[in-house]
Order: C-alpha cells, then sequence, then structure tokens
C-alpha cells in the first residue's frame, strides 16, 4: 500500500503523491514475525540513506530500489522509465553469491551494518549492470579516484530491485529536534504561511558566501529551508555534528528566526556534481520547496566538474519540468573595494580585490591554529571551527 500524505498548498511532490513506505504496526508485527525466515542482505551506510528516504517520501515516486528499464534510462537519459525526470541510480547491489542465493518472488529481509532488522525488499528483478557506464554516465569519470564512483566500484556486480517498507523511523541519534521529514515540513510550510520556499543543500560549514547567497535567495522568497546532509561523506569532510553547530550559530546571531527552517537531510553524498545537483533539487522538492539553490561547483569534488556545469544542467529540461525552480548563483566572495560580499555581477573589483578561500585552504589555516578572516567566515563560526579541529 501507498499513502498520499499530501497537504493543501504545497507544491506537489515529484510524481504527484508523496511516498510513504514506513510499515504499519499490524506490517510490522507481519515483518517482524517473519525475520528469521527470510533471507538477509546486509546495506551499507548509503544504501540505509536510500532506504530512509524511500520510505519518508523524500525520493518520491520511488517505493524501492530501482528495476533495470528505471535503473537504465536514469543513467543513459536521467529519466525513469516512463519519462519523468531523475538523474542518480538509487540500487541496492550485491555479490553474485548473495543473488544466486535469492529468487525474484522472495521478501528478503534488510538489515543495517550492524545487523538490525531495519526494512524487508519484496523483490522483483535481479539484473547485471556495467558500472563504468554508471561511473562514466553519472559521475563523468572511470577513475576510482573519484569517490562516488569508488562507491560504485565496491558494489556487488548485480542489483536487487523491488518495492521495500522499513520498520521505522527511528530519532536521528545525533539530531532528533532537527529529524524533519516531507510530510512534516511541507505542513510547517503551510502553517508558517509560506507559499514559496528555497531550499540549500550544504555538505560544509557555512561561511559568509553561503550566508550572501542564502539571504539573497531569501529577498524573493518566503522561507529558506536549510537543509544540510548528515549522511556518509568524505572521510576529510567536517563532521555532521560541528557543521550543525556552526548553523546553529548563524542562525541565532545573523538570520531573522521567522523565516529560516532548519532540518538534516539523512542522504549520503554521492559527489556526482551537476547530476547531483538535479538529484538535491528533487529531493528538496519533495520536502516542499519551490526553490533550490545552486551554486559554485555544487556537489562537486577535485576537478571534475567546470564551475558552473551543475547550473548548466537544468538546461537540459524543458521550463517548469522539473517542478522546482533553480536559483543560479555566482562564485560569491568579499569585495575590499566595495567592503562587501559581492559576486562578478555586481563587484566592479580586479581579481586581487577579492577575498575568497577554499574550504581545503581553510582546513589547512585551522590546523594551523589560524582562524580564517572575518571575509570568509563569521568569528563565532571560525571560532567554532577552530576550537573541533584540535579537539
Amino acid at each position: 500500500m501507498t499513502v498520499a500524505t499530501q497537504p493543501q498548498e504545497t507544491i506537489a511532490a515529484h510524481g504527484g503523491t508523496l511516498i510513504t513506505r514506513l510499515a504499519t504496526v499490524a506490517q510490522k508485527r507481519e515483518f517482524l514475525e517473519q525475520a528469521d525466515r527470510l533471507p538477509r542482505v546486509t546495506m551499507d551506510d548509503r544504501t540505509f540513506s536510500d532506504l530512509a528516504l524511500i520510505a519518508i517520501g523524500g525520493f518520491s515516486p520511488l517505493t524501492g530500489f530501482m528495476e533495470e528499464a528505471d535503473y537504465r534510462r536514469v543513467v543513459k537519459e536521467m529519466r525513469l522509465a516512463n519519462g519523468l525526470p531523475w538523474s542518480v541510480p538509487i540500487t541496492l547491489s550485491v555479490s553474485e553469491e548473495v543473488a544466486n542465493s535469492l529468487k525474484e518472488g522472495d521478501r528478503i529481509r534488510l538489515d543495517d551494518k550492524t545487523g538490525r532488522f531495519v526494512g524487508v525488499l519484496d523483490l522483483s528483478q535481479k539484473y547485471h549492470y556495467d558500472k563504468e557506464e554508471e561511473a562514466l554516465q553519472v559521475y563523468r569519470t572511470t577513475e576510482d579516484k573519484h569517490p562516488g564512483v569508488a562507491v560504485v566500484y565496491q558494489q556487488g556486480p548485480v542489483n536487487l530491485a523491488g518495492s521495500v517498507w522499513m520498520l521505522e523511523r527511528d530519532p536521528h541519534p545525533l539530531f532528533p529536534d532537527y529529524q524533519i521529514d516531507p510530510a512534516v515540513s511541507r505542513q510547517m510550510f503551510v502553517d508558517k504561511g509560506w507559499k514559496t520556499v528555497v531550499g540549500f543543500q550544504t555538505r560544509n560549514p557555512i561561511h559568509r558566501a553561503h550566508e550572501y547567497i542564502q539571504k539573497c535567495a531569501l529577498e524573493t522568497v518566503d522561507g529558506l529551508f536549510l537543509h544540510p546532509l548528515v549522511g556518509a561523506t568524505k572521510s576529510d569532510d567536517i563532521p555532521a555534528d560541528v557543521r550543525m553547530r556552526c548553523y546553529e550559530i548563524m542562525l541565532d546571531k545573523y538570520f531573522p528566526r521567522d523565516r529560516v527552517m532548519m532540518a538534516i537531510n539523512p542522504a549520503a553524498m554521492r559527489y556526482a556534481g551537476p547530476r547531483e545537483a538535479i538529484f538535491h533539487a528533487l529531493v528538496r522538492k519533495n520536502y516542499g520547496c519551490t526553490h533550490f539553490i545552486v551554486g559554485r561547483d555544487h556537489a562537486g569534488v577535485g576537478d571534475y566538474y567546470g564551475t558552473y556545469d551543475a547550473q548548466d544542467i537544468f538546461d537540459e529540461f524543458e521550463p517548469g519540468e522539473l517542478g522546482i525552480t533553480p536559483m543560479k548563483f555566482e562564485h560569491a566572495f568579499y569585495c575590499t573595494r566595495t567592503s562587501t560580499m559581492a559576486t562578478s555581477k555586481t563587484s566592479p573589483s580586479t581579481p586581487e580585490e577579492r577575498i575568497h578561500l577554499s574550504g581545503t585552504k581553510v582546513r589547512e589555516m585551522l590546523r594551523r591554529g589560524e582562524l580564517p578572516p572575518p571575509e570568509f567566515s563569521r568569528p563565532e563560526v571560525a571560532a567554532e571551527l577552530a576550537k573541533a579541529m584540535h579537539e
């Protein structure tokens, strides 16, 4: 059973209906009774995150892991088999040995990496796939130095497909107060009277350039949905708890609290650049956003993508087809000539008059005990980052 939980007066979920695949009390009881008799598959962190997002509707219209027709068209054309835009494959991959032990039509017990029973998959298909083709099409490279490609290469060679149910939605162990799922966020936007909401994706601590583009966007919409990703990221990314403390500082001191809402995004990063920008926009549409900020090198890593490739990819879809409006921003910096944040669209400065630092450079400064300049980071945020770096 798929339950529609569409509140009134919000943007439609992708595909028209907000999906929920959270087991009812009766279903959970049934699954638990079957648990010891079901074949088991253990999921990694990313697949568990995907299960959760399917279950809560963040990946609407998906009701499970992709069947072959959806998978192949997504990889090649950024569309599901029915033509609906979707840019990233959502799959559960296993070894040949595991695949051979399962039959299509089986109900499969899904365990997290600790062995805890967290969901079921009604197996409709098993199929092989081409890892290099997925890497090339989705990530634009076959190099295993790319963290997203490395994950694909480490996966098993067989995808398991079918509808899923998640047994229950546990509170997040670190951020329970910020665990606001799509049905709830959509209703909260209605309750606040927000008819236009801009979403912001981040896996990095918030800095002045982020603040600038968020506030520029907030000038034109009713509310800002700050939606930091707290799923699996690269080992050298700033930990989620540190990032969340930085966001809390910014919301407390530098934003109008009645026009900003923060919630965690349980997704794992794929670092798929342009494809992931589309993916992030569609997920935020499911949370109820009408607009989505796309900045410089969105979801990028290394030098795999051009500076504004993640913005250009939106032009590959017909106007209005995605159902969410991208808000494209140039690279923001502090302009020493005008003594304000700006972009090349608004600043008359030369490159020598622009202060902007990469995340890598900031981490290097923090390791040396140096604080980033106030033109790059609010001092309270810089202090929090420095403290965390030396804990």
